[in-house]
């Protein structure tokens, strides 16, 4: 019987089981886990945080899940990889016997040194569902909320705090607001749309140091709050990978089956890098699509079964009050490739061609239907025989050629 070990208990760990289990019926599974809960969606926190879901509405599976699927669970963190004698050490004290082990051990906040840090009272991070807890109780109507981080963690974590406290403020290095995922111009509106919604902003501008429960800043201004929540991003779990002799960038570097370069282990989810299809070589794609589909493509491969995720890309679906946003693939502007532009009392979109394919998007607005242009990208499909422009206004199949609706509809068109 196959001994299969599972470095984490999040999505892709979650995808990982359902993949081996698709392939194996008997071997053992056993879940290294250094949270107690079981697993749960990341981006769902700041809806708890906010009020708008429940903490047992966040959970990936049912509580009987790995029960069901026979996993054997220990607590504990996953310190080292033996890979002569197969094993993974754990902090608990256990040595756990592996014949073919997937890592999806994710990633933890990043938070550089910071003059003072150690005189503020109440700091959080805010990634797992611990950190909801935590801030949710250190914070009343009262509060007055330093965020130092405007991507994708700080903002959300403004969102779910707004009604519960008197102020929030986010401040970040960078220029724009989610300057990792927006350009200049779709960022002010997203801003502008964030600060109609009560959120004040310090941009190109961030804590140097702290005195107590205040921040001075980089222009010398400084900014008395109660709380602080530091978003500054993340880094991958890599540390005992690294130490085994693992290939890694900043990330586990993975093929398209989801192999590291060690024998027998695998790798999905936040903790790797692999091939994006927009940008030509590979980077980190940390979001739940591809922690799902990585983690189940590892999972039937462990198994001995064949499965290969080789179209991955980022992309994003999120949404601050009623306005939404979805990027997909490279914003490559750069002479290689040209954006057309498609603006309306609804939003904007900006998408982006590269050798008549479409390689990217930006929409914030009316995202309904949106999901067809990431097909395109996703597929790399050649855009000849589309009528681009109609798809854009209108995203739908009427645009594509009748051959390809036929064999899309499978002949009822």
């Amino acid at each position: 019987m196959k001994r299969y070990v599972i470095i984490g208990n999040g999505p892709a760990a979650v995808s990982a089981v359902d993949g081996i289990r698709s392939v194996d019926s008997d071997g053992s599974i056993t879940v290294i886990s250094k949270e107690e809960h079981a697993a749960y969606f990341r981006p769902l926190i700041s809806y708890y945080l906010e009020g708008k879901s429940k903490a047992e509405n966040i959970f990936c599976r049912p509580d009987d899940f790995y029960q069901k699927n026979h996993c054997e669970i220990i607590l504990g963190e996953a310190v080292a990889i033996n890979t002569n004698q197969k094993t993974v050490s754990v902090s608990n004290g256990e040595s756990v016997p592996y014949d073919s082990l997937c890592i999806c051990s994710g990633s933890s906040p990043f938070v550089p040194p910071m003059s003072g840090l150690d005189t503020v009272d109440k700091k959080f991070t805010f990634l797992t569902i611990d950190d909801s807890f935590a801030i949710e109780n250190a914070v009343d109507e009262n509060s007055r909320v330093l965020i130092i981080g405007a991507g994708l963690i700080g903002l959300k974590c403004a969102e779910g705090l707004r009604d519960r406290v008197a102020d929030v403020t986010v401040c970040d290095l960078a220029p724009r607001v989610l300057s990792s995922i927006l350009d200049d111009g779709c960022a002010a509106i997203v801003q502008k749309h964030l600060e109609d919604c009560g959120i004040h902003f310090s941009l190109a501008n961030t804590a140097e140091r702290f005195e107590g429960n205040t921040a001075v800043m980089k222009d010398g201004s400084s900014v008395d709050f109660d709380v602080l929540v530091l978003a500054l991003g993340v880094r991958p779990n890599t540390g005992f990978f690294k130490e085994a002799g693992g290939a890694c960038n900043r990330a586990i570097l993975v093929d398209n089956c989801m192999k590291t370069s060690l024998d027998d282990i695998y790798a999905a989810g936040d903790c790797v890098e692999q091939e994006d299809i927009t940008f030509g070589g590979k980077r980190i794609m940390a979001l739940l699509p591809n922690a799902n589909i990585g983690g189940y493509t590892a999972g039937v491969n462990m198994a001995g079964g064949e499965a290969e995720f080789d179209n991955a890309l980022p992309m994003n679906s999120i949404g601050f009050w009623g306005l939404h946003i979805m990027t997909a693939g490279t914003y490559a502007n750069d002479g290689n490739a040209r954006m057309i532009e498609e603006k309306s009392d609804k939003g904007i979109k900006r998408f982006f061609i590269r050798d008549n394919r479409l390689i990217g998007y930006i929409i914030i607005g009316e995202v309904k239907s949106a999901g067809i242009y990431t097909n395109l990208v996703r597929n790399r499909t050649d855009l000849t025989d589309i009528d681009l422009n109609l798809l854009i206004k209108n995203p739908n199949l009427l645009p594509f050629g009748e051959i390809y609706r036929r064999k899309t509809l499978r002949g009822v068109v």
